[in-house]
């Protein structure tokens, strides 16, 4: 999803965290990033609460949990080039999976501010999965969902370490760079895009 469907920087979430709790987007950097916490929520091993409990002792003191959850998840924007293609895609009958590395929040907020996800009939977050990309557990569990054989799949992400572990399963992966290098991918697997 991330730098696919849509952009994200992790800085303004850094950024928009440190406005929120008055300390610098390195200290911010340092207690979420750097820390492993937001590795913790995308894995689904901590809750939205737990992440705010974490937060609020590591900075010591009180955050409203609505503005972290809106500073914590406010990073994203479309991919403008992509929607076409999965206009497309939809249109043509193909069967859409999400497969990403993401928390409940920014799921949540992906889903109330862009219509991109709407045209997918399943997902597999790294969240629920309890797993990280590239991790065996997650392909395996977007696997189960795509309800076809691996070389039947498509995957494209812009983390080429991502691809290669795709790529183990038998699925036909590319790494995403521009919208049409992906169509281009997919005309070569004979889909008609």
């Amino acid at each position: 999803m991330g730098n696919v469907l849509v952009h994200f920087s992790h800085q303004r979430m850094c950024r928009n965290i440190a406005a929120l709790v008055g300390r610098s987007e390195d200290i911010v950097k340092q207690h979420l990033l750097d820390s492993g916490l937001q590795w913790s929520i995308e894995r689904g091993e901590i809750t939205e609460a737990d992440f705010h409990a974490a937060l609020e002792t590591r900075f010591e003191i009180r955050i409203d949990s609505d503005q972290l959850m809106h500073a914590a998840a406010d990073i994203f924007w479309l991919n403008e080039s992509i929607v076409p293609l999965i206009d497309e895609l939809k249109s043509g009958g193909m069967r859409l999976v999400l497969l990403s590395n993401t928390s409940i929040t920014h799921l949540k907020f992906i889903r109330t501010n862009f219509d991109i996800l709407n045209d997918f009939d399943a997902f597999t977050t790294s969240y629920e999965a309890g797993a990280l990309k590239p991790d065996q557990a997650i392909y395996l569990n977007a696997l189960s969902k795509a309800n076809c054989a691996p070389e039947e799949c498509f995957y494209t992400d812009d983390i080429p370490a991502y691809v290669a572990a795709a790529r183990t399963h038998g699925i036909h992966a590319e790494v995403y760079s521009e919208t049409h290098h992906t169509r281009e991918a997919l005309r070569l697997l004979g889909v008609r895009v």
